[in-house]
């Protein structure tokens, strides 16, 4: 059953079943295999993030000392990036509400003391689309708040297949992850040798960037 946080932000518990979560994890392996993950880096002071993360689909996002963008390639192989998971797409077609498929789906590894503070996901040029957020791995506490940084924020424990999308009046609402929950998802750690340490986590999100 799914559950309306706040107008536009509707969590899908367990969207994703057992059987769904070990292709998805299988999928996101074989993306990792072509595309390795980078650690992005902070505009102007180039402070590494505590996430690495990698991208599929037509444009990839980055950030570094030059800022945030999206692109079509890797930062640091110069390859095109690889196509945006079956699975994660078909969640799409059943939850974005939006006419065109993604353009972009970013792929966070968070380890057990990784987090990611309050943003905006605002570098789109089209916030007609929501941005989808698909789990894996241990659960994740995730923080959101209104349009302003200053606006009192909420809690929802995010757990491993859970559906998250973000869009209409919350599209562009102050959003993160305060913290991660040391209970590892098993079947993405098996799947997934290297590159999810022991309690860590994995984050889809989907996202349009142009028009369509």
């Amino acid at each position: 059953m799914s559950v309306a946080l706040r107008p536009g932000l509707i969590h899908h518990p367990g969207f994703l079943d057992g059987a769904a979560r070990t292709r998805l994890a299988g999928e996101v392996a074989a993306i990792f295999a072509a595309s390795p993950p980078f650690t992005p880096r902070m505009p102007r002071t180039g402070k590494p993030f505590s996430v690495r993360m990698g991208n599929a689909g037509p444009l990839g996002w980055v950030s570094d000392e030059c800022g945030y963008r999206y692109q079509p390639h890797h930062p640091e192989t110069g390859v095109p990036w690889p196509p945006i998971p079956p699975t994660a797409l078909a969640a799409w077609e059943r939850l974005a509400e939006y006419p065109a498929p993604p353009e972009a789906c970013l792929i966070n590894l968070y380890g057990p003391d990784a987090r990611m503070g309050l943003h905006q996901d605002r570098d789109e040029e089209e916030f007609g689309a929501p941005v989808l957020s698909l789990s894996l791995g241990a659960p994740a506490l995730f923080r959101y708040g209104g349009l302003a940084r200053s606006d009192p924020t909420r809690s929802v424990r995010l757990m491993p297949g859970d559906a998250l999308v973000i869009g209409g009046p919350s599209r562009l609402i102050f959003h993160g992850v305060d913290r991660i929950y040391p209970e590892p998802d098993l079947l993405a750690e098996d799947l997934l040798p290297g590159l999810l340490p022991p309690g860590g986590r994995i984050n889809l999100t989907l996202r349009r960037v142009r028009p369509a």
